[in-house]
C-alpha cells in the first residue's frame, strides 16, 4: 500500500504518475492495472468510488501477475461538507476494512490525495501500514521562504539544463511563487524561449516570459529602488495604485521592507559580516554575539531570517549608512502623512521614491 498526499497538488500529481509507472514498469494496458478517478462530487459519489475500489482490490488480475489499484487524486478524505457526510465515511470505512483484511496475491493499492482529515481513522491506519509520502506547498507566511523556493527552481532548472543569474532567480521566486505545477510550467516556458543554444537565464528572459504578479509588482518595486531607477519604480506604483491597489498596501508591502533590509545590510556589512554565498553569509551573521543579532528579522522558528539581508547586501553597498538612515525616517513620515493626513497619496509616495533614489552614492 503506497499513499502520496501533500498540499502541493503538482508535486503530488507528478510523484504519483512516477510511482505508478515504476509499480506498472509502465505497461498499464488497461486490463492489467485499474485507475479509479477519485474526484467526487458529493457523498453519493464518494461511496460509489469507494465501492468501485474494493471490488477492484478483491478482483485478482486477469492474465495473473501482479495489478495496481490507483485511487487518483481522491477529493473526499478532507474535512468538509462532504468529506463530513455518514454516507462518505461509511464507503471511506469499507475501504479501511478492506484493506485491513489484507489484499490478494501480486495486489498493490495505491492512493493520491491532496487532502486527508488526519484526525479519522483512515488516515492512522494508512501512518500505520501504508507507504506514505508527503509533498506539502511551501507556507509562504513564514520567513525565508524564498531560500526553500529558489532551491526548489534551482534543482528544477539543473533537471533542464537551466542556470539562473542571481538577479532573475530573485525575480522568478517572486513570480512563479511555491506552486511546483506553476514554477515547472514557467521553467518549460523558459527552456523552449532559449532554445538549444543558450542555458543561462537573464533577468531580461525572467521579464519577458514569466507573468507579473502582485509579489513580482512588488519585488520589482523594490529591486528599482536598490538600484536608484526612481522612473521605474514610480512607473510600476502607478500602475498598482491605477489598479486599486492602496497607497499604504505599497509603502508597507514593498518600500518600507525594501528600506529596512537596506539599512540592516549596511549595518552588518559595516560590522565586517561579508559572504560571497548564502551559506557564507548566514553562518558569518550567526557568529555574531547575540546583543547584535537581536534586532535583525528573526524566523518564527528561531534564528535570524538572513535571506532578504543577503539579497540587500549587494544594493546596500550603493548607500551610505547616513544616506539610509535618512531615507528611514522618510519612510516613517511618509507613512505617518499616509495615515493621518489629506496629503495625495501618490505624492508622497513619488517624493520617497525621490529620496531614496537621491541616497544613492554617487559613482
Amino acid at each position: 500500500m503506497y499513499a502520496i498526499i501533500g498540499t502541493d497538488e503538482g508535486r503530488v500529481k507528478e510523484e504519483a504518475v512516477r510511482l505508478h509507472q515504476e509499480l506498472t514498469g509502465g505497461n498499464d494496458d488497461g486490463f492489467t492495472h485499474e485507475t479509479i478517478d477519485g474526484t467526487a462530487d458529493n457523498s453519493d459519489g464518494a461511496f460509489q468510488i469507494c465501492s468501485q475500489v474494493v471490488e477492484s482490490l478483491n478482483t485478482l488480475p486477469f492474465f495473473g501477475g501482479e495489478k495496481v489499484v490507483w485511487l487518483k487524486s481522491a477529493s473526499f478524505l478532507v474535512d468538509d461538507v462532504t468529506g463530513r457526510s455518514e454516507r462518505t465515511q461509511s464507503g471511506v470505512e469499507m475501504l479501511r476494512e478492506c484493506l485491513a483484511g489484507g489484499l490478494g496475491p501480486g495486489v498493490v493499492f495505491l492512493l493520491s490525495a491532496t487532502g486527508i482529515d488526519k484526525r479519522r481513522a483512515f488516515w492512522k491506519f494508512l501512518q500505520k501500514h501504508a507507504e506514505v509520502r508527503s509533498y506539502e506547498k511551501i507556507d509562504t507566511s513564514k520567513e525565508g521562504w524564498e531560500e526553500e523556493v529558489a532551491g526548489l527552481v534551482v534543482g528544477r532548472a539543473k533537471d533542464l539544463g537551466l542556470q539562473f543569474e542571481d538577479d532573475a532567480l530573485e525575480l522568478f521566486v517572486m513570480l512563479a511563487g511555491e506552486a511546483t505545477r506553476q514554477i515547472g510550467s514557467e521553467l518549460e516556458k523558459l527552456d523552449l524561449y532559449l532554445g538549444a543554444d543558450r542555458r543561462l537565464v537573464s533577468l531580461d528572459d525572467v521579464r519577458k516570459m514569466v507573468p507579473m504578479s502582485r509579489a513580482g509588482v512588488v519585488f520589482e518595486i523594490g529591486r528599482a529602488l536598490q538600484v536608484g531607477d526612481a522612473a521605474r519604480a514610480i512607473e510600476l506604483i502607478d500602475q498598482q495604485l491605477e489598479r486599486g491597489e492602496s497607497a499604504i498596501g505599497v509603502m508597507r508591502a514593498s518600500i518600507i521592507p525594501t528600506v529596512r533590509n537596506l539599512f540592516m545590510a549596511r549595518v552588518v556589512a559595516d560590522m565586517g559580516v561579508r559572504g560571497g554565498n548564502y551559506r557564507a553569509f548566514a553562518g558569518a551573521l550567526d557568529a555574531l554575539p547575540e546583543i547584535q543579532r537581536a534586532w535583525l528579522p528573526q524566523k518564527k522558528a528561531g534564528g535570524v531570517n538572513a535571506y532578504p539581508l543577503f539579497l540587500s547586501m549587494q544594493a546596500a553597498s550603493r548607500f551610505r549608512l547616513d544616506g539610509l538612515r535618512a531615507v528611514m525616517e522618510s519612510a516613517l513620515k511618509a507613512d505617518q502623512a499616509l495615515v493621518t493626513t489629506g496629503l495625495d497619496h501618490r505624492l508622497v509616495l513619488h517624493r520617497l521614491v525621490a529620496q531614496v533614489s537621491a541616497a544613492v552614492k554617487k559613482r
